[in-house]
């Protein structure tokens, strides 16, 4: 019997998890199905490329410095963070997927743990001078999406640094289920809620009321370049400052390209 393609079972399961009211059980799911051998895990075995050139642009180092990695999966993104010098916590909900990771990295210095993101420990708030979400957020429905945003924003430390990385695609691009949510419904992606939380606050202390916990909020949006629903103008760019997002902004953008 043929397996179906990895991309399309998961949608399945994750649109059999979103019916019975569980918007994350079907990555325990997987990710179990995958250790037995069953099931193939249709993302990871790298780093996320935008995550890559985020980092080397800015010739980013941890120096012991505290990150934490959203959502780590398999654990590549986590690694690539530590490799850079961060102490780094990477935590899944799926406890199938942490131990995959621990498997993987044996003597890994990242720390690996099981914990839900409506419900982390509570010495993570405001814990880390370095976030990263990758792909992780999309794939929620709302609720419980708003609420995640808020817990993600809450664990960078003031001063810190939150990086958000999401696929720009239309609502018709099938291929990555981490890259959409699997409910077929329109939504903004998790850069334009982050950016519309903190078009809310005033100047001043528009980041901290976006709950990002600091005066630095990158908001990278990852696309693939080979989608004809991605504009030219949104490829490869890197928006360092949570300003680009005002209306202002953008329609300058905008009329520039």
């Amino acid at each position: 019997m043929n397996r179906p393609e990895p991309y399309e079972y998961a949608r399945r399961l994750a649109a059999d998890s979103l019916a019975r009211g569980d918007p994350v059980g079907w990555f325990e799911r997987l990710y179990a199905e995958a250790g037995a051998g069953e099931a193939l895990v249709p993302w990871g075995g790298a780093p996320s490329r935008l995550l890559v050139d985020w980092a080397q642009q800015r010739g980013l180092g941890g120096q012991g410095r505290r990150a934490l990695v959203v959502g780590c999966g398999l654990g590549d993104d986590a690694e690539y963070v530590a490799a850079l010098g961060f102490d780094t916590v990477a935590f899944d909900v799926a406890s199938s997927a942490i131990q995959a990771a621990r498997r993987r990295f044996p003597g890994s210095d990242v720390r690996y743990v099981i914990a839900d993101l409506m419900a982390p420990p509570p010495g993570w708030r405001q814990g880390f001078e370095l976030v990263v979400e990758v792909h992780t957020l999309q794939v929620l429905p709302d609720p419980p999406r708003r609420q995640a945003i808020t817990q993600v924003g809450r664990m960078v430390r003031p001063g810190g640094t939150l990086i958000v990385i999401a696929r720009a695609a239309d609502a018709n691009d099938e291929r990555h289920p981490r890259g959409r949510s699997p409910a077929p419904r329109s939504r903004p992606s998790p850069p334009a809620a982050f950016a519309r939380c903190g078009s809310k606050a005033s100047a001043t202390s528009r980041h901290r009321r976006c709950a990002a916990g600091g005066p630095s909020l990158p908001v990278r949006t990852g696309q693939d370049s080979q989608s004809p629903a991605v504009p030219p103008v949104l490829r490869g760019k890197a928006y360092e400052e949570a300003s680009v997002f005002t209306p202002d902004n953008l329609l300058r953008e905008a009329r520039r390209q």
